[in-house]
Formats: structure tokens, sequence, C-alpha cells
């Protein structure tokens, strides 16, 4: 395939290795091609005839912040929706965002295509549930400016997606998402599965003795308790029970709102 010459380029590329090859002095190899002998000795220079680079040489965003990119980044690797899903997904969270400034974000991060599909499942698929049955994780995004913790909340059936982005990941955060889950979806919420995150739940070890007993229920169970959700934890060290959340998905409704705790 041929190399895209710059527009104003005065050579090619067999001029350029010419000129990288040629032992005579530069003023007379300039002559002789016409050209700047300060193009002779930069070509000779360069160890390659392809043009350099040319703009920043760290792209970024003039639309978009360091954060708004980070959550962009983040949001499309736990739900590798397509493009359009995801500008609808984040057009009320982030008002400057157009088709051609998301596009151009997942470009500049490698990201702007999904991974093919597997053909063949490693591990067993997954049961058959009643709408109702919510998917809730929680991850760190690390930006230029800071860290932010996004909070994220999937129907298995449905798919209705909540998120919500706040400073940090405990157990107010989780209990405060989970009422906002539970006000947002449209539907009531039967289950919900989380890890044993500090957010979600107690320490293994915190979760039987007298002070247990003493202090009650973990926050997060005391809301579900409240709103009648049954609450089912991960195994530990068993990370794909909630691979579900970052698996692939078709979008039915979306519900994104600007909230940061």
């Amino acid at each position: 395939m041929a190399s895209v010459l710059h527009g104003s380029a005065r050579t090619t590329p067999r001029i350029r290795a010419e000129l990288q090859a040629a032992q005579t002095p530069s003023r007379a190899i300039a002559l002789q091609y016409g050209i700047n002998p300060k193009t002779v000795l930069k070509w000779r220079r360069r160890s390659t005839t392809a043009d350099a680079p040319m703009g920043p040489k760290k792209p970024k965003s003039t639309v978009l912040t360091s954060a708004e990119e980070a959550i962009i980044v983040e949001f499309r690797r736990r739900t590798l929706l397509p493009l359009d899903d995801v500008m609808g997904c984040l057009k009320d969270a982030i008002p400057t965002l157009s088709r051609s400034a998301l596009h151009r974000c997942l470009q500049r991060h490698g990201i702007s295509r999904l991974p093919r599909a597997e053909t063949a499942e490693t591990r067993k698929r997954f049961k058959t549930y009643a709408i109702g049955y919510v998917h809730i994780d929680s991850c760190e995004i690390r930006h230029a400016d800071g860290k932010l913790v996004m909070f994220l909340a999937i129907d298995r059936v449905s798919k209705f997606t909540y998120v919500e982005f706040h400073d940090h990941a405990g157990k107010m955060e989780g209990a405060a998402f989970l009422k906002n889950v539970v006000a947002a979806f449209p539907y009531k919420i039967n289950k919900v599965l989380t890890d044993n995150g500090i957010a979600f739940a107690d320490l293994p070890k915190n979760r039987e003795g007298p002070s247990r007993h003493f202090l009650g229920p973990h926050i997060f169970d005391r809301v579900c308790t409240d709103h009648g959700i049954e609450h089912r934890l991960t195994k530990p060290y068993h990370p794909w029970t909630t691979d579900k959340i970052e698996q692939p998905f078709s979008v039915a409704s979306c519900y994104f709102p600007v909230a940061h705790g």
C-alpha cells in the first residue's frame, strides 16, 4: 500500500532514500534535486522515508475534559456498547459530547472497534431469569485531575442501565446508589447481585459474632430489606460471576443521570 505524502512535501520516498544513500555533499545533492540543503540534512538524519506525524505529540480533545474522556473509555470497556448506544447513554451526562468527538476519543484510546464475539464460550451460560434481576458493580476511573468511582446497575433481562459517579466507594455511597436505582427503574427490582466490596457487604470475617449482631446488617442490606429485594453476593475470587455486567449487550433503555457524590 502506497504511503500518503504530506501536502507540502517536495520529495518522494524514493528521492528520500537516494538522499540518505548518497555520499556527495549536501549542497551538491540539493542542487541536483532542486531542493534546500536543509531538506537534505533533515532526511539524512532520519532512519525512515516516511513523513513524521503532524499535530500535537499527545493528542487530546478540545471539547472533552480528561475526566469526561476517562468516563467514556471506562463506560465503553465495561459495556462494549456500539458507538451510537454509548452516545445515547452519555449525551445527558456530557452535554458537550458529539458523535464525532466520541468517535475520536475512542480512536485515541484504541477502542474504536469492538472485539469480535467469541465463537465458543469457555464458561457455561447464565440461567434465564425474570425481569428485575439487577447486577450492581463499581470501578475506579483515573484521569488527569484525579479519580472517580463509577457505580453501574444493569438488569439481566431488560438491559435497563443506571450509572452514577462518586468521589468514594464506601458503604454510604453504595446504599445511596441502590436507593437511586430503585427510584430510577420503571419496575420492581426483585434480586440484586453484587461482589463482596465494602460498598455492598461486610468482610467475611466481620459477618458473624457479637459485634455484627449489635451493629445489625450492612446498610446496603438494610436498603434491600426496606424495598423487598433479595441481595446475593458472588463467591470470593470468582469475578466471572458478575462478568455479565461487562459483556456486550444492546440497550433497550439507558438511564444516565448526572450524579456526583
